[in-house]
C-alpha cells in the first residue's frame, strides 16, 4: 500500500474512533437482544469487489453447518446482496415478531438476514446514504432474533468504507477471512483489507484465493487464466495464513444462480479455512472461560 493511501485510511479510522476533535471514543459494540445468543462473529472481506466474498462466506457457512454447528449469515453487502438467492431464499421476505426481525432459514437450517429480505422486490435498488446503511447493519445485529448460534458469518461489501467500519465497531468480530484473486493488483487490495483490520484491532484469520484456475472437464489439467497463483507470496508478504484456493467452477456458479448451492456444494472445499475458523472459536471460548466472560 502506498504511504499516502495508508495515511488516508488511518485518518478515516482515527476520525471514526476519536471524532473530529480528537476526543477518545472507543468502539461501542452493540448489545445482543434477549432473543439472540451469538457465540462467534466472523467477517469475510476483501479490498475490492468481484472476488467472490459471498461464495467464500457461503462455503464456510455450509461447511460449519455440515459439521453440526448452528450457523447464520448476516449479509452486510446492503447495495449488492447475493446471499439470499444463492442460499435458496430468492423471493422470500423476513418477518417481524415483537419488534424484532426474524431471519429466514435455508433448507439446511442456516439463518440469513439480508437487505433483499426486507425489500418489496429483490431487484429494487437500495438508495440509502452511509448513515442509513450503517443503521441497517446495526439493526440486522441487535434487532434481529438470531436465537442460539455458534457462528454468525458476515458477508461484507467490497472495500474499506462505512459498512466495514460499522461492522468492526458495532459487532464483536473474532476475526476476518480475506478473499483475493490471482491478479496483478492483488497485493495492493489485500493490503487495504489487512491494514484496515490491523487498525481496527481485528485478527486476520487468513487469505483465500478465488478464481485461481480452471480444471479441464476431460483430462483434469488445471489452466491458470489469470497467471500463476499469488496466494503464497501474498500471504507471506502480509504475514497471514494461506487458507486455500478455489477454482472457477461453472456448476457451482449455476448452483448459486438457481439457489441450490447449499445442496450442490462439494465436500472438502476450503476445509483448511473452515478448520481455522473452528480453531479460533475454540481459542476464544477458552480465553472467555479463563477470564470468566
Amino acid at each position: 500500500m502506498e504511504k499516502s493511501e495508508q495515511d488516508r485510511l488511518r485518518e478515516e479510522v482515527d476520525e471514526v474512533l476519536h471524532g473530529s476533535k480528537g476526543a477518545a471514543q472507543p468502539p461501542q459494540v452493540e448489545e445482543q437482544n434477549a432473543c439472540s445468543n451469538v457465540r462467534h462473529v466472523i467477517g469475510v472481506v476483501s479490498g475490492k469487489g468481484g472476488v467472490g466474498k459471498s461464495l467464500v462466506c457461503g462455503i464456510l457457512a455450509v461447511n460449519l453447518a455440515r459439521r453440526g454447528a448452528r450457523v447464520g449469515i448476516l449479509d452486510a453487502d446492503i447495495t449488492g446482496p447475493s446471499v439470499p438467492r444463492m442460499m435458496g431464499l430468492a423471493g422470500e421476505r423476513a418477518r417481524a415478531v415483537d419488534e424484532l426481525l426474524v431471519p429466514n432459514r435455508t433448507a439446511g437450517g442456516i439463518k440469513v438476514m439480508s437487505a433483499n429480505l426486507v425489500l418489496e422486490h429483490e431487484s429494487d435498488p437500495v438508495l440509502w446514504r452511509g448513515p442509513v446503511v450503517a443503521g441497517a447493519i446495526k439493526q440486522f445485529w441487535s434487532e434481529c432474533a438470531w436465537g442460539e448460534l455458534d457462528y454468525l458469518l458476515v458477508d461484507m461489501p467490497p472495500g474499506t468504507g462505512d459498512v466495514a467500519l460499522t461492522v468492526f465497531q458495532s459487532l464483536p468480530v473474532d476475526g476476518v477471512v480475506i478473499v483475493s484473486s490471482p491478479q496483478d493488483l492483488v497485493q495492493m487490495v489485500v493490503g487495504k483489507a489487512v491494514n484496515m483490520a490491523n487498525l481496527m484491532q481485528v485478527p486476520v484469520l487468513g487469505l483465500v484465493e478465488n478464481m485461481a484456475y480452471v480444471e479441464c472437464p476431460h483430462c483434469g489439467e488445471r489452466i491458470y487464466p489469470y497467471g500463476p497463483s499469488r496466494l503464497a507470496e501474498t500471504a507471506e508478504a502480509f504475514d497471514v495464513e494461506a487458507l486455500g484456493q478455489l477454482g472457477i467452477d461453472p456448476a457451482l456458479a449455476a448452483a448459486c444462480d438457481d439457489g441450490t448451492f447449499e445442496r450442490a456444494l462439494p465436500e472438502g472445499l476450503l476445509s483448511e479455512a473452515t478448520d481455522t475458523v473452528v480453531r479460533v472459536a475454540e481459542f476464544v471460548d477458552a480465553v472467555r472461560g479463563g477470564t470468566g466472560a
